[in-house]
């Protein structure tokens, strides 16, 4: 109780204490990017060759929870005062402690990430209740970014039970009304999906992911249809401005994948703490 109330009394201790908390998401979110996209691997292997009839063949377990983190190169378990977030990455330069292998910078730049943007949400919202559903959202929403980063798949275990969140709340009306949360839910699929079927007969090729429909249809029913317009905009510009970035630098062409799912979650990120601004009127987002 205690601590509650100082976090409540004072916005300083509140932005620390978010501060400490995202960071230490941001090491999990990091087990969650690296090991969820491998589990629904194994578990879509299963499934196909239990549809086919084929053989079954031992599949190794992969959970989210063990083993505990281990180098990417020799296997070696990774000590725990080398798990500190972005500390641990600083103190061995970068490098496992056991085989000096590089240790991506992923994993520090997503824990002062996540941290850094849980501080903004502290920063905006102050103590309540939609300071706790900020930071689902925006965790979701880096897990989702760095996940279709790597694999080009935005998974539904993520994005739809951040679409049904983002309905239920709408019944209290923390971001927006129950009409313009389902409103927005459905045109945020409905919008991408046209745009899908209209860049597939126009070119024969697909332009984007189911999962990007999802997504989209996530954050429509999170901030209601009016936050379309903004987030699909800021999206397609940032996509745009790196697709031609990178013919221009490293010689891509125009039929290179881009994940679409970045570029969508950061839209929806900047209207949660910034849709006063870019949604007066619209948006009971403090």
């Amino acid at each position: 109780m205690v601590l509650l109330e100082g976090l409540r009394a004072s916005p300083g201790f509140l932005l620390l204490a978010v501060t400490l908390l995202g960071l230490c998401v941001g090491s999990f979110l990091n087990v969650v990017i690296h090991r969820l996209p491998r589990r629904l691997e194994r578990d879509w292997r299963v499934e196909c060759r239990t549809l086919l009839a084929l053989p079954e063949q031992p599949e190794p377990a992969v959970s989210l929870m063990r083993p505990g983190s281990r180098c990417p190169a020799c296997g070696g378990a990774i000590r725990p005062w080398h798990n500190v977030p972005v500390l641990g990455w600083l103190w061995l330069r970068g490098r496992c402690a056991d085989c000096r292998a590089p240790i991506s910078a992923q994993y520090p730049l997503v824990e002062a990430g996540t941290a850094l943007a849980s501080a903004a949400c502290a920063w905006h919202f102050g103590w309540g209740a939609p300071l706790g559903a900020a930071l689902l959202l925006t965790w979701f929403l880096v897990a989702l970014a760095v996940i279709d980063l790597h694999t080009q798949l935005l998974p539904d275990v993520l994005t739809l039970p951040l679409l049904w969140l983002g309905l239920l709340l709408s019944l209290g009306g923390m971001f927006t009304g129950p009409a313009a949360s389902i409103a927005g839910a459905a045109a945020g699929y409905g919008v991408l999906w046209c745009i899908f079927q209209a860049y597939r007969l126009a070119t024969g090729r697909e332009g984007m992911g189911f999962g990007d429909f999802k997504l989209l249809a996530a954050l429509g029913a999170w901030f209601g249809w009016q936050a379309l317009v903004p987030i699909v905009l800021m999206a397609s510009l940032a996509g745009a401005a790196v697709g031609i970035g990178l013919m221009a630098f490293r010689g891509r062409d125009r039929v290179t994948a881009i994940p679409f799912g970045p570029f969508l979650a950061a839209g929806g990120w900047i209207v949660l703490v910034g849709g006063g601004a870019l949604l007066p009127g619209l948006l009971p987002l403090r």
